[in-house]
């Protein structure tokens, strides 16, 4: 900071030597808290790809309560390593409160959460999430005081408690609030408007730090229709918006067959089966994923508000019966590089659900005790997405054979035990593998590798020492890819 030497001599008028010495110390102790941290634009430039740390610090009852272990530094290090920017805090606050005071054990915890990634010079976005939904499902007139007491109450703490931080720590005020029309949008604007009143009145870096506000129940047709207006704030450049993505919702997140629709195995140009046809997605593939971002890029982005993409993802399934697992996995990859791809390219910026690698369909790239990656191909996918690679095992996984190419006979005898045959033609000579999987992806076995002459070629898969069940082998040449399934019975 620069002060005038008039200023100066006008202030020693009224203080002696040894005064005007500790004023001076405290002006400029005190100046950093008067800095302007960078904006909301700034800001997006830097966070290209990020991660939620989901099913955790929301879980109602306690980090550990929806089964995901206590977070960890090497957690936290991993999903840095793994090329991720940013990281977004799912946070639960209302059952850790006493008479509406935050529980100083449970804001500790958090911190030490969000110093896990600060300290790996990552950006976080923490947030009131579901929280019992007090806000969420309460955008209504009627219940409008009492949600804007809470919100200003909870904030006020929060913001107070995290004020000292710089700018790699973004506040988010809500997490899906359910809107359905324009009286809903008033209502929300008036929770958003109280979530960036409270903090500013912190005072310190919160006075100019990025604040993010969701679009009516975080929809993107909802957030273009009904969003028309964004709160005021008292300082210019520093608000982001955030929509989630979970379409179409058969694919990425249903779990189970319904009355209104069943669930989709398959999505994308050229990932659809031609045997499991009911499980192919009907809606919702590129050309839907592209019009329904470029909504936000029209209306935010390219009027300079940055746009989070706060979740996104398609479960991973265990499928049975004549459903093909390896199809559903690679059509599934497929679906997270295009939508990345897609996100990025419009200055959006994509933050994957994450859940954890536990049970069914899961979300889960990490394993949330040790760090290390279990799902190396979903990574690769969004990596790639996102402009972080060249090349990468996911490439492997997304793409399809072409017919003219190659054919993979079925393997006979099927079933088998514990030895059966499989046969591939070639049309032109090309480097071939030939591999064995089990139903969830993991590769067993590698049948035949190397640079092939045209032909046909045959080869034997001994199970001796496997357990009963259903298999797949994967013939690739070059980009392209076809795989059956085989059963093995003993």
């Amino acid at each position: 900071m620069k002060i005038k030497t008039s200023f100066l001599k006008s202030i020693e008028l009224f203080f002696n030597r040894g005064s005007f010495t500790i004023f001076l110390f405290v002006l400029f102790v005190n100046t950093s808290l008067f800095s302007q941290l960078r904006t909301a634009q700034q800001i997006s430039n830097q966070m290209k790809v990020g991660w939620n740390l989901g099913n955790t610090l929301e879980a109602i009852g306690g980090e550990t309560a929806w089964g995901n272990p206590t977070t960890s530094q090497k957690l936290i290090d991993s999903v840095k390593a793994a090329g991720y920017d940013a990281v977004r805090l799912p946070c639960a606050w209302d059952g850790h409160t006493t008479n509406g005071i935050i529980n100083a054990a449970w804001i500790a915890r958090v911190k030490e959460v969000v110093d896990y990634c600060i300290n790996d010079s990552m950006y976080v976005i923490l947030n009131i999430h579901w929280d019992g939904g007090w806000l969420e499902n309460n955008v209504t007139t009627s219940a409008q005081d009492a949600v804007n007491a809470k919100q200003q109450n909870y904030w006020t703490q929060i913001a107070n408690y995290f004020k000292d931080y710089d700018e790699h720590l973004l506040f988010a005020s809500a997490n899906e609030p359910n809107v359905e029309d324009a009286t809903g949008m008033s209502v929300l604007l008036s929770y958003h408007q109280t979530f960036i009143n409270a903090v500013r009145a912190t005072g310190g870096n919160n006075r100019s730090r990025t604040l993010i506000i969701q679009g009516p129940s975080t929809d993107i047709d909802k957030t273009n229709n009904l969003m028309n207006t964004m709160p005021t704030d008292s300082i210019a450049n520093r608000l982001m918006v955030e929509v989630h993505y979970y379409t179409p919702w058969q694919f990425c997140g249903m779990t189970e067959d319904a009355t209104w629709g069943t669930m989709f195995y398959y999505w994308g140009n050229g990932y659809h089966s031609t045997t499991d046809v009911t499980r192919n997605a009907t809606y919702g593939e590129e050309s839907q994923l592209d019009n329904y971002l470029g909504l936000m890029k029209t209306k935010f982005v390219d009027k300079g508000i940055p746009v989070i993409l706060g979740e996104y993802g398609a479960v991973k399934r265990t499928l049975t019966g004549n459903s093909d697992q390896l199809l559903h996995i690679a059509s599934r990859l497929y679906f997270y590089k295009y939508f990345v791809k897609s996100a990025v390219n419009k200055g959006i910026i994509p933050f994957n659900w994450d859940t954890g690698p536990y049970g069914n369909n899961t979300m889960g790239i990490f394993d949330r005790n040790t760090g290390a990656v279990v799902d190396q191909g979903l990574l690769d996918a969004i990596m790639q997405g996102a402009g972080k690679m060249n090349t990468t095992s996911a490439s492997k996984e997304i793409n399809l054979a072409s017919p003219n190419e190659f054919r993979l006979e079925q393997n006979y005898p099927n079933p088998f035990n514990p030895t059966t045959t499989i046969s591939f033609s070639l049309s032109e000579k090309t480097f071939v593998t030939l591999k064995v999987y089990d139903t969830l992806g993991r590769e067993i076995t590698t049948l035949y590798s190397g640079e092939t002459l045209p032909g046909t070629y045959t080869r034997q898969w001994n199970a001796e020492g496997m357990s009963s069940g259903t298999y797949f082998y994967r013939l690739q040449t070059g980009s392209n890819i076809e795989t059956k399934k085989l059963i093995l019975i003993k």
